[in-house]
This record gives structure tokens, sequence and C-alpha cells, in this order.
């Protein structure tokens, strides 16, 4: 069993809650929550788009047994599987906003990435270095002497 955080809710509001605040964050693209919640969200909404990006009916009934809305379920098999389709994972972004007047919660934005209008634009992809060509075994050993440090001969005489 994965661990989770309780959120101070009893089981059945807490599901009830995440899976109306993963439906609304598909729906709008970005949500104002607290951090606590909005970690949990990332990990259900991540799942989503796996689902819509995987395209099948298994994947579609999956996805319609946990966010709400036909509208949110087309979303995220036609626009979000569409835009996400060569990316691998990270599909959210949480930014930390402020601290709550009434209670000091920290406050935070999750939001898509790869969208307009976004908060924060995303980092570049890494560029892979190129692929480098096997040696053949002459010039890995010339290599090698011509690299190695010199070795030390070892005397017969024993010093006294």
């Amino acid at each position: 069993m994965t661990k989770f955080r309780k959120l101070g809710r009893p089981a059945g509001h807490r599901m009830s809650m995440l899976r109306t605040m993963v439906s609304q964050l598909v729906k709008h693209e970005r949500i104002e929550t607290t951090v606590a919640k909005a970690k949990e969200i990332r990990r259900l909404a991540d799942n989503m788009v796996q689902l819509g990006k995987e395209g099948s009916l298994s994947a579609a009934r999956r996805a319609a047994a946990f966010v709400r809305g036909d509208d949110v379920i087309h979303k995220l098999f036609t626009e979000l599987a569409y835009r996400y389709k060569d990316r691998a994972g990270g599909y959210t972004r949480l930014l930390r906003t402020r601290i709550r007047v009434g209670d000091a919660a920290p406050m935070a934005y999750i939001e898509f990435v790869d969208r307009e209008n976004e908060l924060r634009q995303s980092k570049p992809p890494t560029p892979q270095p190129p692929p480098r060509a096997p040696l053949d075994p002459w010039t890995r050993s010339l290599l090698t002497k011509q690299f190695a440090p010199p070795k030390e001969e070892k005397s017969s005489e024993t010093e006294i």
C-alpha cells in the first residue's frame, strides 16, 4: 500500500476532495491550494495524464471512474494527451506563493507545464552528449599505454 497524506479528513471526504480538485485542475489548468494538497494532487493528475496518453478504452474507463465531468475526460484524452505525447513525466509544476492569512497555511499554485500563460517557463531539456564510437582493442591498448602512469621496477636487492 502506498503512503499518502491524510489531510485531516476521513477517507471518503479526502477522496471526494481530491477527485474534485484534479477535475478542476484539468479543466482550468491552474489552481491555488495548500502545499500539502497540491503535492497529493500532483501525483493523481500525473496519473490521469498517463491514462490520457495511453488512450485505450480501459484507460478511459479508469479515468472516468476518477475524474468528474465528460468535458474533463474529453480534454484529458485529446488536448492533454496530444500536448504531452513526447514528455515522459512531470506534467505538473508546483509554485509556492504565499502564507494564508487565516491559519498561516503555505499556499501554492499547481499548474500544467508547457501551456500558454504559465507562471514560470519550463526549462529546456538537457541535450544528450553525442554517442561515442566504440574503440577497437588495438587503439584502446595504445591509448592505455599512452596515458597510463609509468611502472616502477622492483629491485631484487634489499636495502639494509
